[in-house]
């Protein structure tokens, strides 16, 4: 059987990538980064109890409000991992809030909301859980080169994600199909086509700006193409396309565009304009949609019907049902309890979002859910603009994030929970003082 040798070539490949790019004397990042690394790989592929599973172990049951033993005990192992590392570097806790206080604020509105949840144990829970996002980015950030430390992680990540994938959907349809009453979809290592869209929409934001920006003259960061990184991107390519996921492909069509824009001597020479540039740009293309309907011909062109593969249904549904427009009915608790079942006799078994980021804030956490998401990203691409005339490269690199993000969420819910989206947002918006980063380099090899 073929599958057989493709394993072993696919393992000898990872293993390959691995080596070629292991840590090069004492300017690599820290062997803490390998925290978030798991984080971001699990979040991306399946969870800890889906690969036991997969593996023919089956500890412990999956339900839609309780969750999964393990996985739950796996995240809360990564997020006191996390915690220790921080405790051991040199941080300015009183700094890092008041930098960063409209995200701290929205964090804690999402604790406070737990009081008004119908199901406030289940909430608990996942908010405690998403915690563990905000540190997976701060343990980062506290490295003596955070975005080298970025990297490495999200070149590491391909090196799994995208082979596997390929091998999954190639050679293990059990693993890297999925099957619905709407028929076949191609999963690969996560075993979802938005997933699979999701970590082949990252891997293509990252490879994009290593060779648009990263490699240019200035770039504090340096790291050089290789033809391992070629051959990675043409499978970022091919499973983007038996993805079918409009939404990822549309992104990293306008992330790309954003790179290779600001590349340009125009842009680089004034690095504001990047910023005006984008708000002309969103702007007009509102005027169009409202006087020419630009968003059909966008839709039609990304092979998509008007109701973006019912969506539109959903968003409809569930608007219907009753929650408490400023308020909500409590951090993800509108997809819990009582109510899942008659949402699935409605819109479909298995669905657990609306697929609209901020009509989900709206059902969870109403208006003012709504509005932290608004502020948060407004104060990141305020932060942006003041980062572009210390690290350009890494100002962008923050810019698509939060653009990817902004778009993304108009036919997906990514600004909560875990998933590598919401992270990589806070990522671009979280900042520490260049001090801190300076003294947690002291205790970095914790």
């Amino acid at each position: 059987m073929m599958k057989y040798p493709a394993t072993l070539i696919c393992v000898l490949f990872i293993l390959y990538l691995f080596w070629k790019d292991r840590k090069k004397g004492d300017e690599g990042p820290s062997n803490a980064i390998w925290i978030p690394f798991a984080w971001m790989f699990f979040c991306g592929s399946r969870y800890v109890a889906g690969w036991l599973s997969l593996a023919g172990l089956n500890l412990g049951a999956t339900t839609s409000d309780e969750g999964n033993p393990v996985n739950a005990a796996s995240f809360f192992l990564l997020i006191i991992a996390g915690v220790f590392v921080l405790s051991r570097r040199k941080v300015d806790w009183g700094t890092v809030l008041t930098q960063n206080k409209w995200i701290w604020l929205y964090f804690l509105y999402c604790g406070v909301s737990i009081a008004w949840s119908d199901y406030s144990f289940i909430a608990l829970k996942r908010w405690i859980k998403e915690l563990g996002n905000p540190i997976m980015v701060l343990v980062i950030l506290t490295e003596k080169h955070p975005y080298q430390a970025l990297g490495v992680i999200l070149r590491r990540l391909a090196f799994l994600w995208l082979p596997i994938s390929v091998l999954f959907i190639k050679y293990y349809p059990a693993w890297g199909r999925e099957y619905s009453p709407g028929g076949m979809s191609w999963g690969g290592i996560s075993g979802e086509k938005n997933s699979l869209g999701m970590i082949c929409l990252i891997s293509g934001i990252y490879f994009s700006w290593n060779f648009l920006l990263n490699q240019k003259k200035g770039s504090k960061v340096r790291e050089r193409a290789s033809i391992n990184d070629i051959i990675l991107v043409g499978m970022v390519a091919w499973l983007l396309y038996m993805s079918h996921s409009a939404t990822s492909l549309a992104c990293l069509v306008v992330a790309v565009g954003l790179l290779i824009i600001s590349r340009t001597t125009f842009m680089a020479q004034n690095p504001g304009r990047i910023i005006a540039l984008m708000m002309v740009t969103a702007s007009l293309y509102f005027v169009l949609d409202a006087t020419l309907g630009i968003s059909d011909i966008v839709i039609g062109a990304l092979g998509r019907d008007a109701t973006l593969t019912s969506r539109t249904s959903i968003w409809k549904i569930v608007e219907e049902f009753h929650t408490n427009p400023i308020l909500g009915t409590g951090y993800q608790s509108f997809w819990a309890g009582d109510r899942l079942p008659i949402l699935w006799a409605n819109v479909g078994v298995g669905i657990n979002q609306a697929h609209n980021g901020y009509l989900e804030q709206y059902l969870n956490l109403g208006y003012v859910g709504v509005a932290f998401i608004g502020i948060i990203m407004l104060s990141g691409l305020l932060k942006v603009r003041r980062c572009l005339n210390v690290d350009y490269p890494a100002a962008i690199l923050r810019l698509c994030f939060i653009v990817t993000a902004v778009l993304y969420n108009y036919t997906e819910a990514s600004f909560y929970g875990l998933n590598n989206m919401w992270l990589l947002t806070l990522f671009a918006i979280i900042e520490i003082s260049s001090q801190q980063g300076r003294e947690s380099a002291d205790s970095r090899r914790s």
